[in-house]
């Protein structure tokens, strides 16, 4: 396993970290087939689990909690919230109001009495950035959290952020956590560039494509993967968007085969290859799919390996612009671009 420092903290996480969204109803995971998955990747090496409060309703972090008591002080524990957690109106977002009530939910869950890395789920626009990242230094000073980062962030939303802590004497966002992937490139154009001026810690999710890059997926097989059961939209060949993944999934098992590659190690060494990105979080449901992700653990990809996946998926593209969970709100309702 290797070993690199998140952004500017001096905290050394592991390069492969664990996913904890299929822990609980999810994923269909008991508590024990977690706690198995929990032992397997800390022997392998992983000291960084992420987490969320909204995964499973909160089941998740239970799990979690359950799983690394007693060995706390071995872990990097990360968790989310902002994401709706019920259907009142101020069960969700990133207000001071929610932010404090649902930490101190967070950490009754986990079991333990801080976490070491808090991270804002999605870019609250109804919240200011001072109101938000006020409420996070507090929190910090409380020491109820080590430090504290974003999540999908678009860009220039991570830019105002680093402004807005240098304007009004905040602490500031220190990782950001998106979506990258071969087939989905599009954060080398503007997140990646971003993060790397401030310094930040990149843990990027969904490295296989949602299982597109598993080698689950392949031109004339049925698509019976748990995550196209699903969303059956998303594996759909029959659109062009799905057609395009799938025919860049062909070429890449070509490329992957020649190099003595599982499609897996391709996928994962592509992603940990970049210089921005700090851990790439994988989120295993069985231990099965767990060992073929450590797989990876030491994989790197060679200057002619990387430039044949340029020549498939060039840099910058996203194959399917039309996922994409950092999407300006005004593009998404059409009352906000109207006057």
């Amino acid at each position: 396993m290797q070993y690199r420092t998140l952004g500017r903290t001096g905290v050394q996480v592991s390069s492969l970290a664990l996913g904890a969204m299929n822990f609980g109803s999810i994923g269909r995971t008991t508590q024990d087939e977690a706690t198995a998955l929990v032992d397997a990747a800390l022997e392998a090496g992983i000291n960084l689990i992420d987490t969320a409060d909204m995964y499973s309703a909160g089941e998740s972090e239970e799990m979690v909690g359950k799983a690394i008591a007693g060995r706390r002080d071995d872990i990097v524990l990360a968790t989310k919230a902002g994401m709706p957690m019920g259907d009142g109106p101020n069960h969700r977002g990133s207000s001071r109001r929610w932010l404090v009530t649902e930490l101190d939910n967070s950490l009754r869950r986990l079991g333990v009495d801080h976490v070491d890395l808090y991270q804002i789920h999605r870019w609250d626009p109804a919240t200011s950035d001072e109101e938000t990242l006020s409420a996070l230094t507090d929190l910090q000073h409380a020491g109820k959290i080590r430090y504290f980062g974003s999540s999908t962030f678009p860009a220039y939303r991570v830019v105002q952020a680093q402004w807005a802590a240098r304007e009004h004497r905040l602490s500031r966002y220190v990782t950001e956590q998106p979506s990258y992937s071969v087939l989905q490139r599009g954060i080398e154009r503007d997140v990646l560039p971003v993060t790397e001026e401030y310094g930040l810690g990149v843990l990027v999710w969904s490295p296989l494509a949602s299982g597109w890059l598993s080698g689950a997926i392949r031109a004339g097989r049925s698509v019976t993967t748990s995550r196209s059961a699903m969303m059956p939209e998303r594996f759909d060949v029959t659109t062009p968007a799905n057609r395009a993944r799938l025919d860049a999934v062909e070429q890449l098992a070509k490329v992957a085969d020649e190099a003595g590659l599982t499609m897996i190690q391709l996928a994962l060494g592509f992603v940990t290859a970049h210089p921005a990105v700090t851990s790439a979080l994988i989120g295993p449901r069985t231990l099965d799919h767990l060992h073929a992700q450590l797989a990876a653990a030491d994989t790197v990809l060679p200057a002619d390996l990387l430039d044949a996946i340029d020549a498939i998926v060039a840099p910058g593209t996203d194959l399917a612009a039309h996922e994409k969970h950092d999407t300006p709100p005004a593009l998404l309702d059409p009352s906000l671009r109207r006057r």
